[in-house]
């Protein structure tokens, strides 16, 4: 069965916590008890560092979430950020339907799509010799179970867009980041009452990072120098620090 990693609410035991992660990742391993209701993932593609899951979120906020109501599957792309507490952090349109199709406590998956590229087997130095190569994808992906609960209270739709912009505001504009307070209260009284916030209570996460682990070294540093010529820095990036921390 494929190792799982799970997001803890209450406190991990230091032992059981990933060496080297964050205080507030809160990230332990688990077997899931419904294998074939899970993603696909190869033993050597399970992800279980909880500093790389982390990672991957806070570089690809942009979240899908899906869940199953009465009118069928229904999915939402929404940005998210974690909260102190773990739980993941949104809001809506008053004018989405998500919010009165899905039920307050409903579970949902929510993914979160890292980088990814086009992997030809031209990149394999290998090639040459047997030419036992077919093209592939790399990729990374976080899988998010939890709980979803919808908040109307204005203090909960200001904690939801304060918590949502501070951290881009800042990195994009510094010390002119924009406030909510910038804008006059009534045009943010008006703001507010055409959003709904949401929480998600995470029960589990199933993280994936296809990155060619399954290939010989050489041709590994092949598909990161194929993937950096052909413009993918950031997922070749990915792959030698992967490489790096193995050695």
């Amino acid at each position: 069965m494929c190792q799982k990693v799970t997001l803890a609410i209450s406190a991990i035991p230091a032992e059981m916590q990933t060496k080297g992660a964050n205080t507030d990742t809160l990230c332990v391993y688990s077997q899931a008890k419904n294998e074939d209701q899970d993603m696909y993932v190869p033993t050597h593609f399970q992800e279980i560092s909880a500093d790389e899951i982390n990672s991957i979120i806070q570089a690809a906020p942009l979240a899908c979430i899906v869940a199953q109501s009465a009118e069928g599957l229904i999915a939402n792309h929404v940005p998210l950020r974690k909260a102190k507490d773990a739980s993941l952090i949104g809001h809506v349109a008053l004018a989405n339907d998500m919010h009165r199709l899905i039920k307050d406590g409903q579970e949902v998956l929510v993914i979160f799509r890292g980088d990814d590229g086009y992997v030809s087997p031209n990149f394999y130095p290998s090639k040459p010799e047997h030419h036992r190569h077919v093209p592939t994808w790399n990729y990374q992906v976080v899988h998010v179970y939890g709980d979803i609960v919808f908040q109307h209270e204005e203090s909960a739709k200001r904690a939801a867009v304060g918590l949502l912009t501070r951290e881009h505001e800042r990195r994009l504009n510094g010390k002119k980041a924009w406030r909510m307070a910038d804008a006059p209260a009534e045009f943010m009284q008006e703001m507010l009452g055409n959003i709904v916030a949401f929480r998600i209570s995470v029960r589990r996460i199933i993280a994936k990072s296809k990155l060619s682990q399954n290939r010989e070294e050489r041709d590994y540093l092949g598909a990161v120098s194929g993937l950096r010529a052909s413009g993918n820095d950031v997922l070749a990036e990915r792959m030698e620090r992967r490489l790096s921390k193995a050695e």
